[in-house]
């Protein structure tokens, strides 16, 4: 049995999922190879990566007692398959720390080896739910990329409605993933506080049909600011998918640079390292447009590039399918 499931990319719409706005994520050629056998009543699984293989007994009762490293996959069994044994090795393509969504491609990979069905958005909300067993309170796009992903095409997400739309990416936009070499921990980043803030402005506004001018209910600077960020950034995500759609990458990319504005300013999740790499890729012939990706706080840049642009660093990335059983 083989399982692939790809990382994904958020080209826009970044800290907008968990209070129902738009995202624009994509699932990437990089990912993780699941290779085993179901059965038993234990949970065995090791990587090609020097990491110490988990061995754990069913069900798991505690998740505390894993290994944080592998919290994640162990959480993720409990909910799709409790009582069911699996014995795996997993390789990855993605780097480490980046931003490229490992855990979520985790999570679908053992998800999709006891049984869950692919391409299915209850997959997705079953993987979302092992994060937070496991201490992330993330909210759906990244196992939403990874497992309804479509090759060649981008995904609008409402996250309001919970619709989705496939957006074909002109063959002529060249995303570049650029490691901004600070590495970033969700579990021991701000980014449950961010999403508290955000819980706090949406319990006094509307985030999803709120204008600028409702945002003045808001007393609280802070909060403020962060329901700004929101506000704005579903407004260009809504317009990236246009602009993307009509092969005018210009605008998408000039879209993509607000975008990171937006986060380094009212959503405060950026850091130095990042808005440095942002302003050097903006400044180099071709790149017309550039952002964090990921929840912030460390990770990687996105660069939407012209066709021939080679930034001589990075990963470009291609939309790619979402998880899928392997026929080998």
């Amino acid at each position: 049995m083989a399982i692939w499931a790809p990382g994904r990319v958020n080209l826009i719409g970044e800290h907008t999922d968990y209070t129902g706005g738009l995202a624009f994520p994509m699932a990437i050629q990089l990912g993780i190879e699941l290779r085993g056998r179901v059965g038993g009543n234990r949970l065995r699984l090791e990587t090609d990566i020097g990491i110490d293989p988990l061995d754990a007994a069913l069900p798991i009762d505690q998740l505390s007692k894993i290994p944080p490293r592998w919290r994640i996959a162990a959480a993720t069994a409990a909910r799709a398959a409790p009582n069911t044994g699996l014995s795996a090795t997993l390789g990855s393509t993605l780097p480490a720390s980046a931003g490229l969504s490992s855990s979520a491609a985790i999570e679908a990979a053992v998800a999709l080896a006891l049984g869950a069905p692919a391409g299915d958005p209850r997959t997705a909300l079953l993987c979302q739910l092992a994060e937070h067993d496991a201490g992330t309170p993330c909210g759906l796009l990244d196992q939403l990329a990874v497992i309804c992903g479509r090759e060649g095409h981008g995904m609008l997400i409402d996250f309001h409605t919970g619709h989705f739309d496939h957006v074909r990416i002109p063959p002529d936009a060249r995303f570049v993933v650029v490691p901004s070499g600070q590495e970033r921990d969700l579990r021991s980043s701000p980014y449950a506080q961010r999403l508290a803030e955000c819980r706090a402005a949406a319990d006094l506004v509307d985030l999803r049909s709120a204008s600028f001018d409702d945002l003045g209910a808001i007393d609280d600077p802070t909060i403020r600011r962060r329901a700004r960020h929101v506000v704005s950034e579903n407004r260009r995500v809504g317009e990236f998918g246009t602009r993307l759609a009509e092969g005018d990458l210009h605008s998408a990319g000039e879209l993509m640079s607000e975008s990171h504005y937006s986060l380094r300013d009212d959503f405060e999740v950026s850091t130095p390292v990042l808005d440095a790499l942002v302003s050097e890729l903006l400044a180099t012939p071709g790149v017309l447009g550039a952002r964090l990706t990921g929840a912030g706080f460390g990770g990687c840049v996105v660069a939407l590039c012209e066709s021939d642009v080679d930034l001589g660093r990075g990963w470009a990335v291609v939309p790619s399918t979402g998880a899928h059983r392997l026929t080998n």
